[in-house]
């Protein structure tokens, strides 16, 4: 194991010697990997959106039951789960083009999968599918991490921040194009709620293969290239130093706090279209409001990412909580008939979400050494995975006993739980790994 491992190092020297000697040429690497990343956010927008807006509708038509909406998110968060684990370690050995390409076509095949059990009303197949459609999803969030591998310590929120901003274009149009696709399936035979996982199958094909083939240089081996590099000069000038190393404590405080705001955002978000259905809303408005939630989840991605990096990962990640928890008693106080409402819930959900993701992945790059990054990044993103799975299945269970605004508002008092968790962080500060 130790041989394999030192091998893709060794041949990274010499590979990637020009970056290794001109941090000029990695400067501008870094530029273009994130124009590439931008490239694919903007397809894997689109695929993630579409499914997200009609997967409850399409699980409570075949199931004849509102308790079990919450299940097409559980499933297809339990994918990405067992995706982004794969797609972390696929990364760390061959790189961010292979493991990234991979992750988005399989999400595609999921997507073909839905449309198939759909027309065939194969809730197994549909089950099946939606696992499977888990991959874009888990994909789609591992790209920002993409963007991150050439960038210096100030500039890694921010280019987390470009990376989710990109998804918004794609990301609004999605569920904005409910109808549209609707009626596209209808004239060809489909069922109209199968109609946006052809878009969710077209996008995520397309982002997998702008990766495939653009994303070159690697931009994570490049990155391990200019370690091993710093390492070598290291063990030259006798410092037995902590370049390479791990901070720990940093990993578990970024972990905590994306798991915990897609948590609540995962199950919030999940019931929000039972819950706008079941009081009169039309298809369009629930649409609408997914999109005003989606574009909140990534729109302020640029300023989000300037003030983590000024201000402080730990005071974003607390605004995190309190922001979600206004969300919850939006969403708690409102008239269920209220559009306006509903918009200012959903939007401070998106939100405290991109302030949660945001700071937490700048914790996790700060405190990971690039031969250890990706499986990191892998292994925290399964932990986010499957709280959004927890969120999905649960919320439809906790909604059908106590209503939509009841458990919308617990979630936000959960969040509060950040606030601890930035304390705690702040105690080991002094052991941030150098990268």
């Amino acid at each position: 194991m130790g041989k394999g491992k030192r091998k893709p190092e060794g041949q990274g020297l010499n590979l990637y010697q020009e970056y290794t000697q001109s941090p000029e040429q990695v400067s501008r690497l870094y530029k273009r990997t994130l124009s590439i990343v931008v490239l694919s956010q903007i397809f894997g927008g689109a695929g993630l959106a579409a499914g997200i807006t009609v997967g409850a509708l399409i699980a409570r038509d075949m199931l004849g039951t509102d308790s079990m909406a919450g299940l097409p998110t559980a499933l297809f968060t339990l994918g990405a789960a067992l995706s982004a684990l794969i797609v972390g370690r696929l990364s760390q050995r061959s790189g961010r083009r292979f493991g990234l390409a991979g992750g988005f076509l399989a999400g595609s095949l999921g997507a073909v999968g839905v449309i198939t059990a759909t027309m065939m009303e194969n809730i197994w197949l549909l089950f099946a599918a939606l696992f499977i459609y888990g991959a874009g999803s888990a994909t789609n969030l591992q790209v920002r991490y993409a963007g991150t591998d050439l960038a210096g310590p100030k500039q890694r929120a921010t280019a987390v921040s470009i990376a989710l901003v990109s998804t918004t274009v794609g990301a609004v149009a999605g569920p904005n194009m409910v109808g549209v696709m609707g009626e596209f399936a209808s004239s060809i035979g489909i069922p109209p709620l199968a109609g946006p996982f052809i878009l969710a199958a077209a996008a995520y094909l397309a982002a997998g293969l702008v990766l495939l083939t653009l994303l070159r240089p690697d931009p994570l081996l490049v990155a391990n290239a200019l370690e091993a590099s710093r390492q070598a000069a290291t063990a030259e000038n006798g410092d037995s130093s902590t370049v390479g190393e791990s901070d720990r404590r940093g990993v578990i405080a970024g972990a905590t706090v994306m798991v915990v705001t897609q948590l609540i955002m995962t199950g919030v978000m999940t019931m929000t279209p039972v819950h706008m259905e079941q009081h009169g809303h039309a298809l369009s408005a629930v649409g609408s409001v997914i999109g005003v939630h989606i574009a909140l989840m990534y729109l302020p991605s640029l300023m989000t990412g300037i003030l983590v990096d000024r201000i402080g990962r730990n005071i974003m990640a607390a605004a995190a909580g309190v922001t979600l928890l206004a969300a919850g008693a939006a969403a708690a106080y409102s008239p269920p008939d209220s559009l306006f409402g509903l918009y200012a819930a959903l939007g401070l959900l998106g939100l405290g979400w991109n302030f949660g993701l945001i700071s937490g992945t700048a914790m996790i790059v700060d405190a990971t050494a690039p031969s250890v990054r990706a499986k990191t990044q892998g292994s925290v993103d399964v932990l986010i995975a499957l709280s959004g799975a927890t969120g999905g299945m649960l919320s439809g269970v906790i909604a059908a006993y106590t209503g939509f605004g009841a458990m919308a508002l617990g979630g936000g008092i959960l969040s509060l739980l950040l606030i601890p968790v930035v304390i705690w962080s702040l105690r080991g500060r002094g052991k941030q790994a150098v990268a």
